[in-house]
C-alpha cells in the first residue's frame, strides 16, 4: 500500500492515518482501529507527522517496540477493543531516512466480527472511515452491521436453549419494569454488551421489541 521510501509523496486519506505519537500511544488511533476494520481497511503510521502541505515526513520514534507492546496488549484485551483481526505481521518497524516508524496495517473486518468496536460498546465505540476522518456509526449503522454479522449464522445455530431463556428472561423483566436499557439487559443475563446487542435486534427483527431514543439513551419495550 506504501512506498516507505517516499512516504512524502504520500496524504492522509481514506486508508492512510499518520500520527506523531512521540508521547506514547494516542487514544485516538483506536477510533482509527475500528474504523479502518468497519471500512475498507487501511494503515496507520505511527511516528509520521503531516506538515502544513499535507505530506508525511518521519519524525524518528525513540522506542517503537514499546509502543508495540502497548498496542498489542490494548488491541489484545476485549474491554477495551471488540476484536483483534490483526496478525503479527500486520505491525512492523519501518525504516525512513534512518529514522524508525510503526506500520499497522488494518484489514477490513469480516462480515461476521463487524462492528468492531471500542470500550465495551457497540453503539457508542463503532467508527466508520471518510475521507480523512474517523466518524462514530449512527444506531442505524451499528444496527445493519450486526443483523449482517447474525445473516453470517446458520438461523437454527442461534435458537438455542440458552437463547430461549434470554428471550424468555427480557420478556419477563419488560412486563415488571416496562423498559431496559442495554446495560440493564448485560446485568440481567451476565452477558458482554455485544451479546446483549445482537439479541435486543435480533429480537427488534422480530418483532418482539421495539427501541427509542438517540444513540447515547436507547431504551427497549415490548411491541404493543
Amino acid at each position: 500500500m506504501i512506498d516507505f521510501n517516499k512516504i512524502e509523496k504520500y496524504k492522509e486519506n481514506n486508508r492512510i492515518e499518520a500520527k506523531k505519537a512521540l508521547g506514547g500511544l494516542p487514544h485516538s488511533i483506536w477510533e482509527t482501529y475500528s474504523a479502518f476494520a468497519n471500512t475498507l481497511g487501511g494503515i496507520i503510521l505511527l511516528g509520521v507527522e503531516e506538515y502544513r502541505d499535507k505530506s508525511f515526513h518521519a519524525v524518528d520514534l525513540p522506542d517503537p517496540q514499546r509502543l508495540i507492546k502497548e498496542f498489542w496488549d490494548i488491541v489484545n484485551n476485549d474491554k477495551r477493543v471488540s476484536s483483534n483481526i490483526l496478525s503479527e505481521k500486520d505491525v512492523t518497524v519501518e525504516e525512513i531516512d534512518g529514522k524508525s516508524i510503526v506500520a499497522i496495517r488494518v484489514p477490513r473486518a469480516r462480515r461476521g466480527d463487524m462492528p468492531v468496536y471500542i470500550d465495551g460498546n457497540p453503539f457508542l465505540g463503532s467508527y466508520r472511515r471518510n475521507g480523512e476522518g474517523d466518524y462514530r456509526c449512527t444506531r442505524e449503522e451499528v444496527e445493519k452491521m450486526i443483523a449482517a454479522a447474525n445473516r453470517k449464522q446458520n438461523a437454527g445455530d442461534r435458537l438455542t436453549a440458552d437463547s430461549i431463556a434470554h428471550v424468555k428472561a427480557i420478556v419477563s423483566y419488560l412486563t415488571e419494569h416496562i423498559t431496559a436499557t442495554n446495560e440493564e439487559v448485560c446485568r440481567l443475563l451476565s452477558l458482554e454488551p455485544s451479546a446483549a446487542a445482537e439479541l435486543l435486534c435480533e429480537m427488534e427483527s422480530k418483532g418482539v421489541i421495539v427501541s427509542e431514543g438517540g444513540e447515547s439513551s436507547v431504551i427497549y419495550k415490548l411491541k404493543a
